[in-house]
């Protein structure tokens, strides 16, 4: 309190705050002491709660943190290599290329209300998504032709015709109880509209087979997970990890801004704050000897795209010639202060198996002198002028008129769509630095920062636009999107294929991957794919930023680091207090 006071001297609103921020804390552990949560409790800060605990319907990323925690799949990523290794299945799944199935057994695992996991639950929470094109599973179900349950621990999968994702997303799909959601199934069907009535079911404690169980929750405060008892892991040793948990719990503190949350770990208030760090708040946290920084790839993809179905970008020579003068090394260490991927695929580097090498890397290394050299060099061999070019009969880089395209006209004024600086200032920033560099040949860009849903708006569904900056920050470790991405079929309003793009070949090749069940040979092919679209550039990679987490040393201690950082089931499974 006596800290509060001379704060309160020195600046009242900011000694304000920190007293009722400490209240605010005391609230809580005051909380945690009447619900007697003793024991190795985690404290976990997080910025907001999850809008729905329905798995069905769960898809924003604080649902996904908590109910990842408590469903579990047949098969998860090795946190090393990020091979699928068996988990709810005790070994890999057994193929039958005649009968095109997949025959797959499981473990000895238990629910979280002591019941046994069966193939009744395997094959139910198949049927269901089936049946009622559950819109977040059914893409990675809808080609299984049926499901047989050949005992009460073995279960086989039997497809339409073959799919690559079935062993990298179906069989990664969160699996369900057949006690618990049978009764909800049965009345969904008999609803005017089944599937709302599904996913509009409100679960408040879900039954589920993962380490950890939610038992009390408080509306925009917190949250609080209690070790699982049945937990199947605990104590064994899968894929060279011996597994807990060894906590007894974890706490999940709803803070809203992530300067509460920051100021949590710093006063020891929270062992962990789990979302990405801005390098600004880095230097004052590395200060405190007792909190680590992680520092991680993520499979993230942050992009300018380009409208391909309107004059200049349908001219490959235009694209190439923007992506000479982006200078993504300036975006990195400049605006991301380094804390970003070099990106010249749409795969990410940190996904290794699927990253193609070789790709061209246009600019990198080049001056900005030497970047409108080669940009200029392009566009006047694809028939574009300029009353005053950028680049004179000596060389010399200077001032230049607008640039007029090969038809004789002036170029048209394009604009660089971006989310606001309040939502993201690095993509905000990024596009006003793109607007310059495109100046620079007499291309007159303008940046324009707009809401993210009325860009969302204005790309996916009216397809009215120039050019954007945009980004996914949790790529699936399964390259399939890019047939997602660049597929003909699905340059279509709420495509995937928003700068619509068309190239037979690609579509080709995009099709005999989803195809391909061998993996070696879907990998030449995916490799192949990377090749053309870096070729072609509809989207031109700009950089996948690094996750930056921070935790505290003196509390717990075994912290699994992987692709998408230290927030995942290795991690909670082996914490130790230390």
């Amino acid at each position: 309190m006596m800290n509060c006071l001379l704060l309160w001297i020195r600046n009242p609103l900011w000694g304000l705050f920190l007293c009722l921020f400490g209240l605010q804390l005391a609230g809580v552990a005051g909380e945690c002491g009447s619900r007697a949560w003793a024991g190795a409790v985690v404290k976990i800060g997080v910025l907001e709660e999850p809008r729905t605990l329905n798995i069905w319907l769960a898809s924003d990323a604080w649902s996904t943190k908590v109910l990842n925690r408590v469903y579990h799949s047949l098969y998860i990523r090795h946190p090393e290599t990020l091979k699928l290794i068996p988990w709810l299945a005790e070994s890999p799944p057994a193929f039958d290329e005649a009968k095109l199935a997949y025959t797959i057994r499981l473990r000895d695992a238990t629910w979280s209300d002591g019941s046994p996991l069966t193939a009744e639950d395997v094959a139910f929470t198949g049927n269901v998504i089936k049946e009622f094109k559950v819109p977040r599973f059914y893409s990675n179900w809808r080609f299984i032709k049926h499901i047989e349950i050949l005992d009460r621990h073995t279960v086989r999968i039997v497809l339409e015709e073959p799919k690559a994702i079935f062993l990298s997303r179906t069989l990664t799909t969160p699996i369900v109880q057949k006690k618990e959601w049978e009764p909800v199934v049965k009345e969904a069907r008999r609803a005017e509209n089944p599937l709302g009535r599904l996913l509009n079911r409100e679960v408040l404690y879900p039954v589920g087979t993962g380490p950890f169980t939610i038992e009390q929750r408080k509306q925009g405060a917190f949250l609080f997970l209690r070790k699982n008892e049945h937990f199947f892991g605990k104590g064994k040793e899968i894929a060279g990890y011996r597994l807990g948990p060894h906590i007894d719990g974890i706490i999940l503190k709803i803070f809203g801004t992530p300067d509460a949350a920051v100021m949590a770990i710093r006063k020891g208030a929270i062992d962990m704050f789990w979302w990405g760090i801005q390098p600004g708040y880095l230097e004052e946290l590395q200060t405190d000897r007792n909190i680590r920084i992680f520092s991680s790839e993520k499979s993230g993809l942050y992009y300018l795209g380009f409208n391909l179905r309107e004059k200049p970008f349908d001219d490959l020579a235009f694209r190439r010639a923007v992506a000479f003068l982006v200078d993504r090394e300036f975006i990195i260490k400049r605006i991301l202060q380094g804390y970003a991927e070099h990106m010249d695929s749409i795969v990410p580097p940190g996904n290794a198996f699927w990253h193609a090498p070789d790709m061209p890397s246009y600019g990198s290394g080049l001056t900005r002198d030497q970047r409108i050299r080669e940009a200029a060099a392009i566009l006047e061999s694809a028939g574009y002028a300029w009353e005053e070019p950028p680049v004179d009969e000596k060389g010399e880089v200077g001032k230049c008129s607008r640039l007029i395209t090969p038809d004789g006209r002036p170029m048209k004024k394009l604009t660089i769509f971006t989310p606001p600086a309040d939502y993201d200032p690095l993509r905000a920033m990024t596009g006003i630095m793109i607007q310059e560099w495109l100046k620079m040949v007499g291309i007159p860009a303008s940046a324009r920062a707009m809401a993210f849903s009325s860009l969302t708006h204005y790309v996916k569904a009216r397809r009215q636009f120039d050019m954007f900056v945009l980004g996914y920050g949790n790529l699936s470790l399964d390259p399939d999107y890019l047939r997602n991405f660049f597929h003909s079929a699905n340059d279509k309003p709420r495509g995937w294929n928003t700068s619509g793009y068309h190239n037979p070949e690609f579509d080709r090749l995009a099709d005999a991957s989803s195809r391909a069940m061998d993996m070696d040979r879907r990998r030449e092919l995916i490799f192949e794919m990377q090749r053309i679209i870096m070729g072609e550039v509809p989207f031109f990679p700009l950089y996948n930023p690094k996750l930056i987490e921070a935790v505290r040393e003196d509390t717990f201690t075994g912290w699994v680091q992987m692709l998408g950082g230290i927030g995942n089931t290795w991690s909670l499974c082996r914490l130790k207090p230390k």
